[in-house]
């Protein structure tokens, strides 16, 4: 295997020249830079990172914990990390703390035990906070935690807009599967879901909390939370699931139940997963920024590296897409307590 002071020899300069040009010192001049890096290429040479690490006190690498990689938007969002932390220099640690702040807790002392740059972290949905301060520097996505930047989504908004659609097709009776009320996300999505909703109830007379079904954000909850909404006689015309696993469970019942989407009922999700394209009818769901997301995490827990930053938090736009599951309310469905 090559070494640094082969590299040197082959270009003609010294070792510390060959040392600086690999490093990228901008000392080194445009044209010895090239000549060096040709006599690496030639020689195959590759830099020891543990070394270069150790003499720099950095290792070019991020942790990132996820509570459940299994979770499409989880597994997009840790793709879209490790592609802009690459094109950064940075490889990326993935972690799966399951949804337990205990393990959690164990990665981020084993990350920060590996020397990691920087923590990129989705909490668990207990984790309000941290039982002790990472000696890295920390950004939370998606779910806040007291203390440290966070870069999410406007889950309150999206929802509001997802409703709106829902109102500007004629429905008028909404039903909600909702998320745990304790997970901050599903809490701000209901409260969209509600300022909208709720006015329309109250004009017609309807209870409101009576459709609205609290329950956790996968496919077999979303399943189980429609057929209670529609199997009731005054059923919703409409309803929103508070994630698109949540909305591609609602739409099985809905099949299971001889119930056509959208000619009988209209669902919409939250997220805007892959599969939400491959279902039919197509899925019209709140499509979160990720990539946005991905880049403006990577960046700031960088930037906290090099500085002490101010406390951070970014909450971007979602936008409403569209598709073939939803669609104008269904005439032959007694919608209205007021009307009957």
């Amino acid at each position: 295997m090559a070494s640094i002071g082969d590299v040197a020899k082959r270009a003609g300069v010294s070792l510390g020249t060959a040392s600086r040009a690999i490093n990228g010192n901008p000392a080194v001049s445009p044209q010895l830079r090239e000549r060096v890096l040709a006599a690496a290429a030639e020689l195959d040479y590759r830099p020891n990172a543990l070394a270069r690490a150790l003499r720099s006190s950095r290792t070019h690498s991020l942790g990132l914990i996820v509570p459940d990689v299994t979770n499409p938007f989880f597994g997009e969002l840790a793709k879209q990390i490790e592609q802009v932390a690459a094109g950064m220099g940075h490889t990326v640690m993935l972690a799966n703390s399951n949804d337990d702040p205990k393990a959690e807790a164990e990665y981020i002392k084993v990350l920060v035990g590996r020397q990691v740059d920087g923590l990129l972290i989705v909490p668990s949905e207990e984790t309000r906070q941290l039982p002790h301060e990472p000696k890295v520097p920390m950004v939370v996505v998606d779910r806040p935690i007291r203390g440290y930047p966070l870069v999410a989504s406007d889950h309150r908004g999206g929802a509001i807009a997802a409703v709106q659609h829902l109102v500007s097709l004629g429905h008028r009776r909404i039903g909600c599967i909702a998320g745990p009320r304790h997970l901050s996300v599903a809490r701000e999505r209901y409260e969209g879901y509600r300022s909208v909703a709720a006015p329309i109830y109250r004009e017609h007379g309807i209870d409101f909390a009576g459709d609205t079904i609290i329950t956790r954000f996968d496919y077999d909850c979303g399943y189980e939370a429609a057929v209670r909404l529609l199997e009731r006689p005054d059923r919703p015309t409409a309803i929103f699931a508070s994630s698109d696993q949540q909305a591609i469970g609602a739409m099985r019942a809905a099949a299971d139940m001889d119930l056509k989407v959208p000619d009988d009922v209209s669902i919409i999700g939250f997220d805007a997963i892959s599969l939400a394209k491959l279902v039919t009818p197509r899925l019209t769901t709140v499509a979160q920024p990720i990539a946005a997301i991905a880049d403006i995490a990577v960046r700031t827990v960088l930037r906290l590296r090099q500085e002490n930053g101010k406390m951070e938090r970014h909450r971007l736009p979602t936008l409403l897409q569209p598709a073939n599951s939803t669609g104008p309310a269904a005439s032959n469905v007694v919608a209205l307590k007021k009307e009957l």
